[in-house]
Order: structure tokens, then sequence, then C-alpha cells
């Protein structure tokens, strides 16, 4: 049963891609005779073109940071594995991909402008500046909570810290062989993937674990290196580390997967956890509307649509390659959503494993899934620890880099050098964040990725349905269907607003709180703003009258 849950979930996605994908290509009108932003406005920095295989793994590691493995486990605890399973099956397909899809080729369309300069020319400068103003805060949340995420692992595991670090050397190095010394991209695939996977083992061999402790934590030091390294990487040209690094990055989250994928097809695994705990769970709350909140990325995230036509569509080398960018790599992160749903499937419910953090059950099971390869589960923890650890640093840079681009293009700011200050401002906020100490709504002392997922979670999900919401306008404007975007946007929308009324009732005038006062207000006025494109404001004024 176990296995034959998994192998649905794969053909399902398999022929979602070969059906709906081509109904979204169609729709779209893909042309590779219209030359990309990444030709046309080619500057070596930030518009590159990129071979399709490059820049699907830069856009899949962006994407697919801790939210896909996080959100499933979390959600799965509360709520049972199947209704996490039918909501990143049917989300994945019907609003994550079209969503990632559309965003990213609406932005190739208008010179890799970001989602919020696309509102600016189709919807009002006051939409553009308050979808500015929203991004940037998604942003914020999003380096939070992945800068403490990471810190707390490195800290936990130093073997992991020195292979990351190791893999920042090996991606640079990539980056000058491949665009520099003019090496094929077979070979340096070769030779740099190899060293990737001897740096895992390198890890374990010379662990990180004795650093000093700044603040008295040695997580505290672990985060500022963070955000050193994410001021680095956003300032430098995309080829010297952002492209390399994703591009590599992939093939670790490419091994999880075949691991993960292998091991529930012929590990003799047994269905253990329920299918079903109850519609609403203690620590989380009422499946509706906090399903659809705290699975995120693995169904899909407002942070794709920022990643899609902030970084992605200055790469894109042709128009066709939008398909597997956009639509594919929502559907490979479905698909890791899964196995990381499948971590929790196979335990019991009174295991003393479903007591600890997401990271170590998911190490856990990709240590099982791998021990049908004859691998020591230690180092099958550490590959599964590794591999997520490497893509939410991917998720750092990229969403440094992007937030860099809003705070610049808030303020009027195209001067390259500004990118420095630029990238001081974003980082601000993070770094007092992750070094000062946050509570939950009850005075209890939290990490603060724990503290900040709440909001985290709504924002990004809000975000996506905003997103949406410009795509509908676009869509409109060229005189194409809308419905497929439409139906989407209108159930994101109201399941987020209603997930982020309940955490300013739950924090009050707290910070959190006061963030999300501010979130709702954005949103409802974006909202507004839409309905009289679609003359909705026009119809309520009309049942007001009444």
């Amino acid at each position: 049963m176990f296995t034959i849950i998994f192998v649905i979930a794969c053909l399902i996605f398999g022929l979602a891609y070969l059906k709906y994908g081509k109904f979204l290509a169609q729709v779209f009108e893909l042309d590779n005779k219209k030359k990309t932003p990444a030709h046309t406005m080619y500057d070596g920095v930030d518009y590159v073109p990129a071979p399709t295989a490059v820049l699907f793994g830069h856009h899949f590691s962006s994407i697919a940071g801790a939210g896909p493995v996080l959100g499933p486990i979390i959600a799965g605890l509360a709520f049972g594995w199947l209704p996490v399973w039918l909501w990143i099956i049917i989300g994945t397909i019907f609003i994550g991909g079209v969503h990632d899809f559309s965003n990213l080729i609406i932005s190739v369309r208008n010179r890799g402008k970001s989602i919020a300069e696309i509102a600016n020319i189709y919807m009002s400068k006051r939409a553009y500046k308050l979808m500015l103003i929203f991004i940037w805060l998604a942003l914020i949340y999003v380096l939070t909570v992945f800068t403490d995420l990471t810190a707390a692992t490195f800290k936990a595991d130093g073997g992991v810290a020195t292979s990351s670090i190791l893999f920042i050397f090996l991606a640079i190095g990539f980056g000058v062989s491949l665009y520099r010394l003019k090496m094929p991209l077979f070979w340096s695939t070769v030779v740099f993937v190899f060293l990737l996977f001897f740096s895992v083992w390198l890890g374990q061999q010379l662990p990180l674990n004795n650093i000093p402790a700044l603040f008295g934590d040695t997580a505290k030091t672990w985060a500022v290196f963070l955000i050193v390294y994410c001021f680095i990487a956003s300032v430098t040209p995309v080829w010297i580390l952002l492209q390399p690094r994703d591009y590599l990055s992939s093939f670790l989250l490419y091994s999880s997967i075949l691991g993960g994928f292998l091991g529930i097809l012929f590990g003799g695994l047994t269905l253990k956890f329920p299918a079903f705990s109850g519609w609403s769970a203690s620590d989380i709350g009422p499946m509706f509307p906090l399903l659809f909140v705290t699975v995120a990325c693995g169904a899909i995230s407002g942070f794709h649509a920022i990643v899609a036509s902030g970084t992605s569509s200055k790469q894109i080398n042709k128009e066709s390659s939008a398909l597997p960018i956009g639509y594919g790599a929502m559907l490979v992160e479905g698909l890791v959503a899964i196995i990381a749903l499948c971590t929790i499937m196979m335990i019991d419910i009174n295991n003393p494993l479903t007591k600890q953090a997401p990271l170590a059950i998911y190490g856990a099971g990709i240590a099982k899934f791998f021990s049908i390869f004859g691998i020591p589960e230690h180092y099958g923890r550490s590959f599964g620890i590794l591999a997520l650890s490497t893509f939410i640093l991917t998720t750092l840079d990229t969403a440094t880099r992007l937030a860099r681009y809003i705070f610049q293009e808030f303020f009027k700011l195209p001067d390259k050098n500004v990118r420095y200050l630029a990238t001081a401002v974003t980082l601000f906020l993070p770094t007092v964040l992750v070094l000062i100490t946050l509570r939950d709504a009850h005075g209890v002392v939290v990490p603060a990725w724990k503290t900040i997922w709440p909001i985290f979670g709504a924002a990004n999900q809000l975000l996506a349905g905003l997103a949406l919401m410009v795509v509908a306008v676009w869509l409109k404007k060229k005189g194409k269907p809308i419905w497929f975007v439409v139906w989407p946007m209108v159930f994101m929308l109201g399941m987020t607003l209603w997930a982020l009324i309940m955490v300013i009732q739950q924090y009050k005038l707290s910070l959190l709180g006061g963030i999300g006062y501010v979130l709702l207000f954005l949103s409802v006025f974006l909202i507004w703003e839409v309905g009289g494109i679609f003359e909705v404001k026009n119809r309520i004024r009309g049942i007001l009258k009444l």
C-alpha cells in the first residue's frame, strides 16, 4: 500500500506535465522565435543566458528550500497523511504549477520585469508600490526563517557545515571553468559533481564543531556567517556563484529524490501512520485554513513568483524552456513534498521520532531509504540533512538578491554600485531577528524560525494569491482565457486571508501581530485595486446601495 500510494503520485505528476503542461503552453503561445531578455538586455551580471539544464538547476534549487520538507511533515503529523497528500497533488498541478509557469512567462514577455513591475504596467502605480512593499516584507521573513534554520543545522552537525563551505568554493570553481575557461558543460558537471559528493564525505571527517560562540551560542556565530555569505552572494555576478551553485546543488536533491524513490519502491516499507488524525490539531489549529498555509512550497508558494520573475526570467535562453523550468520544476518539488510526507507515513504515531524536529524526521527517513543501498544510516542521515541545508542556502542567496532588486526598484536606484547599500539594508532586519530572543504567543522562548513560521506562511501564500491576480489581469488584457487562474486565485486568497486573521487574533498587538495587520491592509487594498479592473467594485457598490 505504501509503495502504491507513492507510485500513483508519480504517475499523476507525469500525466499532468504531458497534458496540463501542453494546455498551458498553448494558452501562453510559447515561441522560440521571440528573443528573451537574457539576450536583448544582456549585461553580464543579472541578464545572462543559461543552458536549460543549468537554469532548471538554479530555479529548482532556489524554490525548493525547506518549505516542501517542513510543511508536509508538520501538517502530516497534525492532520494525518491523506489530507496533505491530496493537497500536494491538487495544489501542485492546478495551482502551484500554473502560478510558477505563468509568472515566469509574463516576466519574460515584459523584459524580465518583476511581478510588481508588471502590476505597475497593467494595474496602477499605487498597486505597484504596495506590491513592492509586500514582496520585500515576505522576503525578509524568508531570510529570517531560513537563516535561523541553517544556523541551527550547522550547530547540530559540524560535518554539514564543513561540506556546505566546501560547496561554496566548488561553485565558484565551476562558474570559472564553465564561463571563463569555456570547459564543456558535460565535463564540468562530471568533475564538479564528483567533487561535490566527495565534499559530503570529507565534511563528516572534518566537522566544524569547535567554533567561537557569539552572543553565547554557536548558532549565532553561524547566523552571522550566513548573513555575510548572503551579502557576498547578492552583489556578485550570477555566473560566478548563483548559477553554478544552484546547478550543482540540484544534483544533491536529485540524488535524494532518486534515493527516496528507490527506497520507497524496493525498501519493503509498510504504511503505519494514520491517514486522518482529525479536523484540528492542538499545536496548529483547524485544518481549514491552516493546512493550506502550513504546506506552502510543496503545493504553491508566492516566493516562487519572485524567483521566476526576479532571476529566472533574466536567464532563460528560449521561451520553450519556460515549461520545464516553470511548470516542470514545480511538479518535481511536489514530488519532494510527497517523499517528505513518506518519512512520517512509515512510522507509528507513538514513535518518539514524531516528537522531534521536522529536520530530524526527514534525516531519519532519508537514512531509511538509503539503507537499501547498504549505506550506513549515519551517512544517510547526514546526506539528507546536507541536501536540505544546501537548498536552504540557495534560497537564502536568491532571496537576498531578489530583495535587493525590490529595494532598488522601490527607490528608483538603478546604479549597480547601489546594490551594496540595498543589500545591507535588506539584511539588517533578518540579522536583528536571528540574534535577539523571540517568544511565541504564550511568552515561551522559541527559535526565530518557529516564531516567524505562522506569519511567514500566511505572507507567502497571500503573495501567491496576489501574483495570480496579476497574471489574471495580464491574461484579461491580452484577451486570453482566465478561468484556470481565477479559481486558484480565489481559493488561495480566501484561505490565506482567513489564516492571517487567525494569526492576528493570536498575536494581537505584538511585533508579529503588528506585521500581520500591515500584511492584511496591503493585501485587501491590492484586491480592491484588481476588483476595479474586473468591475467587481462597481458591483459591490451596487449591492451596498440596495
